[in-house]
């Protein structure tokens, strides 16, 4: 390995021929390019896309009502039904392992036109009737005072967090939030707390939302005890997902509805829809190690028949050296060592260009800033390592044959060679 007169033979073999030595390097250069360039490309759309999920607590479930579809227990098909608080304290004491449970009241809808006023400044946002627990499922950074808490639910406070999309509508710019009122639906409510969240891509759409104290809020707009919807997170260990029929179950037999009627209660489980997505970038990944490794294959391939030749050229220089008593694994051993040399430094060039392009890539994205769907395309020191791994294998496997037939040359045939 440490032999100077050894490299001297190893680059001056690789050297004879420069232009047959580049394009037999390029394809291993251009396999692990490839390779490097796909998983990164990859994580690139994975980051693009779980940046909408932010940091959302995948293992939940959404849960609301719908009309019947069929008559149960002397009650009409087509009939409606709303979800009460005391819910809550039931689906706790039937279903085991749910972590949080949020009742939660919504004015506006998705997009909706609800008014809310300050001053002579009006805007349309989102307001939500929350508990506390929320933030747990749906987190955000309170960037200033706090979030609501229990003593607000039980005193029935018209307190109001305002998200920094908000807050950029209806301030000035230096304009400090807390402490003011802000009019929802010509209810008063009282700035307490600032807030960003980091899904949605971070971008303002994200911060419009304004979240007041579920009590305040049934009474300020006339709930009573009625639930819009559910936000339930099961606990760590247990998925939402093997939960969610039991869940189903209970609300069904609390309302009085069909067990067969599947439309009654609408639910969307974020758990399973965040395992698809994870299922798919696996697919993904493996599909990018399948293309790379191919393609890596193919110019291993060609380093071996590139080998094969080289050893042609030298039968009666291998001949010679047999003569003079050099051993067979002295001769198989220059031959592996060309090989892996050859294949180390084509897939370590490859390595380079890729992480230049990835370089490339992502000083584009921070100049012209976050595009949907992709951010921060990489690869892991692990992923580097496995490839620069692959490369010594290959490069051995590339010349094993090469040297089985160097050592197979018998001297006198070698030297009646021309």
């Amino acid at each position: 390995m440490f032999n100077k007169d050894r490299w001297r033979e190893i680059i001056e073999v690789l050297t004879t021929n420069v232009w047959r030595t580049i394009f037999t390097a390029f394809g291993v250069c251009w396999g692990i390019f490839i390779l490097i360039v796909l998983l990164a490309a990859g994580k690139g759309l994975e980051n693009g896309i779980k940046q909408d999920f932010g940091n959302i607590a995948t293992n939940t479930m959404f849960m609301w009502t719908r009309a019947t579809t069929r008559g149960y227990e002397g009650l009409p098909k087509g009939r409606s039904f709303e979800f009460k608080v005391s819910d809550v304290q039931a689906l706790r004491d039937n279903v085991p392992n749910l972590r949080f449970i949020s009742p939660r009241n919504q004015l506006g809808g998705f997009g909706g036109n609800n008014n809310v006023v300050r001053g002579i400044r009006t805007g349309a946002y989102n307001v939500y009737g929350d508990y506390p627990e929320i933030i747990n499922q749906d987190p955000m950074a309170v960037t200033s005072g706090r979030f609501l808490n229990y003593n607000d639910i039980r005193e029935k406070r018209k307190v109001a967090v305002i998200g920094l999309g908000v807050k950029n509508d209806l301030y000035d710019k230096d304009e400090d939030a807390l402490g003011t009122y802000i009019k929802i639906q010509g209810v008063n409510f009282m700035v307490i707390g600032t807030y960003k969240k980091n899904n949605s891509g971070g971008g303002e759409e994200g911060q419009k939302e304004i979240f007041v104290p579920f009590t305040s809020f049934s009474q300020a707009f006339n709930r009573g005890e009625d639930v819009g919807w559910m936000a339930i997170t099961a606990n760590d260990g247990s998925s939402i997902s093997q939960l969610k029929e039991n869940i189903v179950d209970v609300m069904k037999k609390r309302h009085k509805v069909h067990p067969e009627d599947t439309r009654a209660v609408g639910y969307f489980d974020l758990y399973e829809q965040y395992n698809r997505v994870e299922s798919l970038f696996g697919a993904l990944k493996a599909v990018a190690y399948i293309v790379g490794i191919l393609v890596l294959l193919s110019g291993i391939i060609g380093v071996s028949n590139i080998m094969l030749i080289v050893v042609k050229e030298r039968t009666k220089e291998i001949g010679i050296r047999r003569a003079l008593g050099e051993q067979p694994w002295s001769i198989k051993k220059q031959i592996l060592m060309e090989s892996i040399f050859l294949t180390l430094i084509s897939g370590m060039v490859g390595i380079i260009f890729g992480s230049l392009v990835i370089f490339g890539i992502n000083s584009l994205l921070d100049s012209v800033g976050p595009v949907d769907m992709f951010m921060s395309p990489s690869v892991s020191i692990g992923v580097v390592t496995g490839a620069l791994t692959i490369l010594m294998v290959s490069g051995l496997l590339a010349g094993f044959i090469p040297a089985q037939s160097a050592i197979r040359v018998r001297p006198i045939e070698a030297l009646r060679t021309e």
